[in-house]
């Protein structure tokens, strides 16, 4: 047991980065994790290049996790790190900007070589760790790579081998300075590695030695400790946005009683999803890997069809192929679910970074008046709950419906408090079984008072029907090429997803006055930043409010009487403009944009600038 001072604080930013090689996203997930178990509120952010094994020691080859872990609730992954964990020059360059002035740096003194410095574009002759350039910073460096090798020296493996381990001496040196214990990892390690007990064992000592080094070494003479969060009792789990995601998905197909047929295409950043549901064929669910995005969706298509929920995932150039099929599932009026976890765009534009990019592809993005419902998630964990009432949605108003995720939330974690299956809304599904008393003939595009379609399953007796993409007459369904019919079904397809509104629940405040100087707008992954801000500032006595989408298509019925509360509105977006679009047209208010379109989260320091300068 170390005998070093133990200092208490409140909140901690780590940003872990390295060449793309050195495993930086396994050991953040790892440190998370273990956050988790303890108590601590976290949220994460991983950013990773593009490519499967980048330019090695590069400034575009740079893989980094950064985790914010706390005593009180946080939102975001922190604007700027106390710790920086730099495995070589490419990435203290990279990240120096993010470290607070007197942050700590731990530098793995071999990724500073003359090969990695000339990589990372330095002058010849010039090293950050020894020419004064970090005297702002607590510098701390090690050789990892040398003592990793010394604590293996007696294990028959390859040297390249030994290397790999790495990240678990960093990793064993961090649990010891924030005063944490071990055992979340090695049970990761012997789960992962139990088959492989060179490779383990090389991980588990390599993890001690970092632990033990830390322990030892003069430098370090104080320990850090954050307590546990308060918050609301329950059981909690850290959870990614797509794990959140494809549990929702599960759960919503239990409580519906209604299979899941998976068709899609694997695409970073929703391939994830295609990977975890295909672990619960257990719940009754079907994954297809198609050869392609329009053949995923057509195969989820032919799923809902035929009785069950087809389910399709993909990002924004994977929507752009799927438009076709989308156009021909709301022509069907059959239940689908798209899910778009959105990319830096345009073309294969930053595969990925973090953007949303799509909102107005959502809307707007087929031939013809298309509409269909949007769904919008706000954080990891918010997945899960967003994606049930999508589900429902789609269900319950025979639409296909549209998710929206992004990079942000499908990666990063935080805690999640998981509900228990009694308190998930019920989700009802009503087939038509047969011919009622007095029908002497099915028309498949009769309507209740919602303009829902009965889902007749094909087979089922005495219900046979003509369906495809070409505009059909209404009640019949009948081929029509009738104008006044066209313009019609035209009207009843939109009217029925504006319907919608009267059953999802009205927008409400998430924080701040209802009336007031300043309503902040938001959708999707800008939530943590948005409420960050907005109580900063009503800590300081503004009239500030924060208001966040869930349901983008349609608006809650409320939500203009909201606009018209505020004297401006500013609606922050990872993208060009595109909310405040849709918002300007709808409700003719001079709404003021913040957009950041840099492949990374609008910064809470960024945006309490942006909304004094309103005030």
């Amino acid at each position: 047991m170390s005998n070093k001072a133990i200092q208490q604080v409140e909140d901690v930013v780590i940003k872990f980065a390295g060449d793309s090689g050195d495993g930086m996203q396994l050991t953040g997930t790892q440190f998370s994790n273990n956050t988790a178990l303890i108590g601590n509120d976290l949220s994460t952010f991983p950013d990773f290049p593009a490519e499967i094994r980048a330019p090695q020691g590069t400034l575009p080859g740079v893989s980094g996790f950064q985790l914010h872990f706390s005593s009180n609730r946080i939102f975001t992954p922190g604007d700027t790190c106390d710790v920086l964990v730099a495995m070589n020059a490419a990435a203290l360059k990279a990240n120096l900007k993010g470290l607070k002035k007197g942050g700590i740096i731990i530098a793995n003194t071999d990724g500073f070589d003359s090969k990695n410095l000339r990589l990372a574009n330095f002058p010849d002759g010039v090293n950050p760790l020894e020419d004064g350039s970090l005297v702002n910073y607590q510098l701390h460096t090690m050789d990892v790579t040398k003592m990793t090798r010394e604590a293996l020296k007696d294990i028959n493996m390859g040297m390249k081998e030994k290397d790999r381990a790495k990240n678990m001496f960093v990793l064993g040196f961090l649990y010891w300075l924030y005063d944490r214990d071990m055992q979340s990892t090695i049970n990761f390690l012997t789960e992962k590695f139990g088959k492989k007990p060179e490779i383990l064992e090389s991980n588990i000592r390599s993890l001690q030695a970092g632990y033990n080094f830390a322990d030892t070494v003069e430098a370090f003479s104080t320990r850090y400790k954050v307590e546990k969060a308060r918050m609301e009792p329950g059981t909690y789990r850290s959870i990614t946005g797509n794990t959140a995601l494809s549990y929702g998905l599960i759960a919503a197909s239990q409580k519906a009683d209604l299979p899941i047929f998976l068709g899609t295409y694997p695409i970073t950043p929703a391939s994830d999803i295609l990977h975890e549901l295909s672990r619960y064929k257990n719940f009754g669910i079907r994954t297809f890997q198609a050869e392609d995005e329009i053949a995923g969706i057509a195969s989820a298509i032919g799923a809902s069809y035929g009785g069950h929920m087809g389910v399709t995932t993909t990002s924004g150039p994977g929507m752009a192929l799927k438009g076709e099929a989308m156009g021909l599932a709301v022509m069907l009026e059959i239940p689908l679910l798209i899910i778009d976890i959105q990319r830096g765009g345009p073309s294969t534009g930053l595969p990925t970074k973090t953007e949303q990019s799509d909102l107005l592809q959502a809307y707007y993005g087929r031939n013809g008046e298309c509409p269909m419902p949007i769904i919008s998630a706000s954080t990891p964990s918010d997945c899960f709950d967003g994606i049930y009432e999508a589900f429902r949605i789609a269900v319950n108003h025979m639409t296909p419906v549209i998710f929206l995720s992004d990079g942000y939330i499908a990666n990063g974690a935080e805690p999640w408090k998981f509900p228990k299956s009694d308190d998930l809304k019920p989700i009802t599904v009503k087939y038509k079984k047969g011919l009622e008393e007095g029908e002497e003939q099915f028309f498949p595009y009769q309507r209740d008072e919602n303009l829902v379609r009965p889902w007749a399953v094909p087979g089922t007796p005495g219900l046979e029907h003509r369906i495809g993409g070409l505009e059909k007459q209404n009640i019949t369904g009948n081929v029509s090429y009738d104008p006044e019919n066209h313009q019609l079904m035209v009207k009843i397809r939109q009217e029925k997803v504006d319907k919608i509104a009267d059953h999802i629940p009205l927008q409400k405040i998430e924080v701040g006055p209802e009336k007031g100087k300043v309503l902040v707008l938001g959708w999707g992954s800008t939530f943590g930043t948005i409420k960050s801000a907005v109580l900063e500032l009503l800590a300081e006595g503004h009239q500030v409010a924060h208001a966040h989408l869930r349901h983008m298509r349609p608006f809650p019925k409320n939500l203009e009487e909201i606009l018209h509360s505020y004297d401006h509105v500013l609606i922050p977006e990872i993208n060009n403009g595109q909310l405040i679009k849709i918002i300007r047209d709808q409700f003719l208010i001079p709404a003021q944009g913040y957009n950041k379109i840099m492949g990374v989260p609008i910064t809470k320091g960024e945006l309490v600038t942006r909304i004094r300068e309103m005030l």
